[in-house]
């Protein structure tokens, strides 16, 4: 029983490693681009609920960008109760702040606001329309380089995947991690791939062509998903667009999360949306947790109590394996070597927060972010 399982844990490793798509390389970057003959004028749209701590350094770095096109941006005050409104305007540059309007139903928070940035942008001749997610900061030549990279390889959609906020105890023992599960759901390379059906984006840095949006029915085409970065990268892959998605080295996250709760809570308000609702996605992706991360240490450490020898050098061999997995992932946010070891208590973690979500939806208990919320349980 033992050395069947700790062979099929080697096995997954290796598949992992070798066959899927070579997501834990974390290489997918921006490389440089020639500069376009003609810059194409660009407005971006910023959804701000409640955002008053970031919001002024996002639209100062937005404000800030050196591009030699034409550069519009709109900020959309969705309902704050904290001056991030206010903030926004004192903020000197081709910047106007739209209030938002009342959600309708069938809305996501998000979405609406991006639409209501895009219904107010509809006089303007803008070639892309650039979503930035209020608590991130963008350094002045980001702007230029997506546009420059997204024009050379006539990209329909460009996304960055920001540097997140890694400086607190569970911040250091999750957020990697977080970047490795995403990876490992979305392979860069496989969303990078016009073959590959695979689409995926991060919702915090997306330039998309305007015709790309209008092909794809508007952001009303998504209205109601919760994650709807990846819905919108998926709605413009599957109408024929070109799509790109890689880590950002020059977009960063403000956001900090402190305390363990910070995060579960960011988790677990989405986890079980991810898995469609679904008991039987949920009880899949528990036991895949369980025998990918989990098995692995607990047959190494229990060696000397079983003493399979195949079970426990499978899996070391497959502990092993992971740690190399998530190395570069950890690297890239400056973390040690020893640290991929602890992946398994990682994902363990996130295990938890996916089962707690499911909970909550069950009794009926509605996921909330900045005071909206967003799932309602059973109808």
């Amino acid at each position: 029983m033992l050395a069947p399982l700790g062979l099929l844990t080697l096995a997954i490793w290796a598949w992992l490693l070798l066959f899927h798509h070579r997501f834990w390389r974390a290489d997918q970057r921006l490389t440089k681009s020639p500069l376009p003959d003609r810059w194409p004028s660009v407005v971006a749209i910023v959804p701000a609920r409640n955002e008053a701590p970031s919001i002024g350094a996002c639209v100062e770095a937005l404000a800030r960008q050196d591009y030699r096109g034409a550069l519009s941006i709109i900020v959309v005050d969705d309902s704050s109760t904290d001056g991030t409104g206010d903030i926004a305007r004192a903020v000197s540059g081709n910047i106007e702040v739209v209030q938002g309007e009342k959600l309708p139903e069938g809305w996501s928070g998000k979405l609406w606001a991006l639409d209501t940035g895009l219904r107010r942008a509809a006089p303007l001749p803008a070639d892309y329309v650039w979503f930035s997610d209020a608590d991130i900061v963008h350094e002045p030549r980001v702007l230029a380089d997506l546009v420059a990279f997204a024009e050379t390889r006539r990209l329909d959609l460009v996304s960055l995947m920001a540097r997140l906020h890694c400086v607190h105890f569970w911040e250091r023992l999750l957020v990697p991690a977080f970047v490795f599960f995403f990876q490992m759901l979305y392979p860069f390379s496989a969303v990078n791939d016009p073959r590959s059906k695979i689409a995926g984006a991060a919702g915090g840095c997306v330039l998309l062509r305007r015709d790309a949006l209008s092909r794809i029915g508007g952001i009303g085409a998504i209205r109601g998903d919760l994650i709807d970065d990846c819905s919108l990268a998926a709605a413009v892959k599957r109408t024929g667009g070109l799509i790109w998605l890689g880590l950002a080295d020059g977009t960063s996250s403000l956001r900090v999360s402190p305390a363990l709760s910070d995060l579960w809570q960011m988790v677990s308000r989405t986890a079980f949306t991810q898995l469609r609702y679904s008991g039987a996605l949920l009880a899949g992706t528990l036991a895949g947790l369980g025998l990918t991360f989990l098995a692995p240490p607990l047959l190494a450490l229990s060696w000397p109590i079983h003493q399979n020898m195949i079970a426990g050098s499978a899996g070391v061999l497959a502990w092993i394996g992971m740690a190399t997995a998530y190395r570069p992932t950890l690297r890239d946010y400056d973390r040690t070597a020893p640290e991929a070891l602890l992946l398994p208590v990682t994902a363990a973690l996130y295990g938890a927060m996916t089962l707690d979500s499911a909970i909550n939806y069950w009794r009926g208990t509605a996921s909330s972010w900045k005071g909206r919320q967003y799932q309602k349980g059973h109808t």
